[in-house]
């Protein structure tokens, strides 16, 4: 991020382009063994005319450079600093090194070195034939803005271009029949995006949030709703997992609070059965399924928008030896599951426009620093050598085969 309203941005990147340029002057080409690509439902041409496939990235995680060329803080250079906030104190001060490398992977006046920065990757990626996607917000707010404006709470009325909402959904999934588990996912759902979405589309907050919270949920003004109602072009949805959800049946708890709000309980397990495989992050289950239940919960309770699934991935271990990251068989597995079921709910109606894996690249992974890896394209922390993994070469494969 760059000072004075720059804004932040994720990067969408055609995987064609980008694994052809992955080995240069600062990356390595070491292609791995022969995988079958098999692709079945999920072949580019099945999915709706128009739909965009690409990879993810964003700014904190990949740029570095965290005090060079006028960039000003954010608020997670910031919020680093807390000892023991992240695995082993890792910061994005370096992170994968992009603002130099792109080519192969403040308040006051505009910073032009950023602004210059940005012109120079958006015009490479054009060049390449790559389309790029930028996020206004990814967690990095400048820390400059921060404080004279408190985040986001500066309103401007109008902008140029289309802007959405991105919903990051774990699908609630009952784990009995009982209307108590029902109900318990309901309101798990309706307090994690609902809290956000619904406002957006009918102008207030779900009926459940407003029934248990009461008069500590702030009420919208008419001049409020109208101009929060419809707001929206469109609906990012970040979605990696699902968990099962039951009532705990506890009484009312005795200090309020979002969380004693839902009033849930978690399980990744029924009947001694996990849920899915776990990737390498605990939170994280391969639940293709649950692609499936979010984007038709979105379609059917929010009037169909349009649908761009903004980020989907699993991670392996960080200290995995190169070898061993690179032939990454298990991603390919949860990407084909996972395109599976989003071609589904494509063939269902569901308003779907494009899907972007997480991630192009090895990164900073907030919390969990440098010890999680969920790029299609190796990163060599030593000397931020770039390799690509099996995934990524079967990505090209699926959209190649499939190319006007």
């Amino acid at each position: 991020m760059r000072t004075k309203a720059l804004p932040f941005l994720i990067f969408c990147l055609s995987i064609i382009q980008c694994i052809s340029h992955a080995a240069g002057s600062n990356g390595a080409s070491e292609q791995p063994e022969t995988v079958r690509f098999e692709t079945a439902g999920e072949l580019r041409h099945s999915f709706p005319k128009g739909f965009v496939f690409g990879t993810a990235t964003s700014a904190y995680q990949v740029e570095g450079m965290a005090d060079k060329d006028g960039r000003g803080p954010s608020i997670w250079d910031e919020f680093v600093k807390i000892p023991g906030i992240v695995a082993n104190n890792a910061t994005g001060e370096v992170a994968v090194d992009q603002y130099h490398r792109y080519k192969v992977d403040g308040t006051g006046k505009v910073n032009w070195n950023g602004v210059a920065y940005y012109n120079r990757l958006i015009n490479y990626m054009i060049e390449k034939g790559i389309t790029p996607y930028a996020n206004l917000y990814h967690y990095d707010l400048p820390l400059a803005l921060e404080k004279k404006y408190k985040g986001l709470l500066s309103y401007q009325e109008k902008q140029k271009g289309r802007i959405g909402i991105l919903l990051d959904f774990v699908y609630y999934e009952p784990l009995t029949r009982s209307k108590a588990d029902n109900l318990a996912a309901q309101r798990a759902r309706d307090f994690h995006i609902g809290w956000f979405i619904h406002p957006i589309v009918y102008g207030e907050y779900p009926k459940t949030m407003q029934n248990i919270v009461g008069n500590r949920l702030p009420k919208f003004t008419k001049e409020e709703v109208k101009m929060v109602k419809g707001s929206m072009d469109f609906v990012g949805i970040n979605q990696y997992t699902t968990f099962y959800m039951y009532d705990p049946h506890q009484p009312k708890p005795k200090y309020l609070g979002y969380q004693q709000d839902w009033n849930v309980g978690f399980a990744y397990k029924k009947n001694g059965v996990p849920i899915g495989p776990r990737a390498n992050s605990n939170w994280l289950y391969n639940v293709p399924w649950g692609m499936y239940k979010a984007v038709m919960y979105i379609k059917e309770r929010y009037g169909n928008p349009t649908i761009i699934l903004s980020e989907n991935g699993m991670d392996d271990p960080g200290n995995f030896t190169r070898s061993k990251a690179l032939h990454d068989t298990t991603r390919i597995g949860y990407f084909k599951a996972y395109l599976t079921q989003l071609k589904k709910a494509a063939d269902e109606g569901a308003n779907l426009v494009g899907y972007f894996a997480w991630s192009l690249l090895d990164n900073f992974e907030w919390r969990s620093g440098y010890t999680s890896r969920f790029g299609i394209v190796y990163v060599d922390y030593t000397n931020l050598r770039r390799y690509p993994k099996i995934s990524a070469y079967w990505f090209k494969k699926l959209l190649e085969r499939n190319r006007d």
